[in-house]
């Protein structure tokens, strides 16, 4: 059985992704990619820089495991096994990364989380290193869209815990551990790219 798993929205948003890394990422180094899901955004994206390391991690083994098959089939020796990462735990299994990436995950995990990978990012990265966020947020406490708005709600219906964020209390944890304001990239599909840099 194939273990790849595929997600309808890496087909419409892994363009404009690329677009922004390729403006922000360091030609050198290591990206840690945090709940990297699939595996498709590394292994899509992972060829446009020949000069990096890609290291992709993910909580869950399913995910490690397309993860792993789509990185084979890229047939790159720049992308790393994947890490079994939590972005809400203490301890990384990750000292250092020159970038941190992470794609559609605060909305979709306890507050906890995306607070976690904000100190774990702050903990990893250099003064100057970027730190990527892509998904949907709320601005000034509203919905950007309606869409956007009934995919709160279902999240919400899901588990409570769970919801579109508001950007200015992303920025104000991510200020907290360092990180300068974000450089906000209107995206698709009433998405928002954030890259934050560390302080330093």
């Amino acid at each position: 059985m194939d273990p790849r798993r595929s997600a309808p929205a890496v087909a419409r948003n892994r363009d404009p992704i690329l677009a922004v890394l390729r403006r922000v990422l360091p030609p050198t180094g290591t990206l840690l990619e945090v709940s990297a899901g699939t595996g498709e955004h590394a292994a899509y994206c992972a060829p446009h820089f020949p000069g990096l390391i890609w290291q992709p991690s993910d909580p869950d083994p399913a995910a490690r495991a397309s993860i792993a098959a789509w990185a084979a089939q890229a047939t790159l020796n720049t992308i790393r096994p994947p890490l079994d990462l939590d972005a809400a735990a203490a301890a990384w299994p990750s000292d250092r990364a020159d970038a941190v990436l992470c794609i559609n995950m605060i909305h979709i995990a306890p507050w906890e989380a995306g607070l976690g990978l904000l100190r774990g990012a702050a903990r990893l990265l250099p003064p100057g290193g970027p730190l990527v966020l892509y998904g949907p947020y709320r601005r000034g406490g509203a919905h950007t869209a309606p869409s956007n708005a009934a995919f709160d709600a279902s999240l919400r219906a899901q588990d409570p815990r769970w919801g579109v964020r508001n950007l200015e209390d992303v920025a104000e944890a991510a200020a907290a551990q360092g990180f300068g304001p974000p450089e906000v990239t209107e995206m698709p599909a009433n998405n928002l790219a954030l890259v934050f840099r560390r302080a330093g």
